[in-house]
């Protein structure tokens, strides 16, 4: 099963669980977390379940490049990063 982890930035704001997802897709992995904590949707996604800005996510170390299709497949092996990216300087 995949598993999804976020990282420690969005802890700030609401409950992050780690989970390991029945889920084929990076879409559906997301589901799961979010039937966990329903709030966190609202730190991850935007109106359109499209990733926001400030989110990255990493599957098994590779930048997800796409923000609006999260039909990504997953493998039942794979790990999912869901990170708040900084700006700044």
């Amino acid at each position: 099963m995949p598993r999804v982890i976020f990282t420690q930035q969005l802890a700030r704001f609401t409950e992050v669980p780690e989970i390991d997802a029945q889920a084929a897709t990076l879409a559906q992995a997301l589901e799961a977390a979010f039937a966990t904590n329903p709030r966190l949707r609202s730190y991850v996604l935007d109106e359109q379940s499209h990733l926001r800005r400030h989110v990255v996510v990493f599957v098994d170390g590779r930048r997800l490049q796409v923000r609006e299709n999260l039909d990504v497949p997953l493998g039942p092996d794979d790990t999912v990063h869901v990170f708040q990216s900084l700006s700044g300087g």
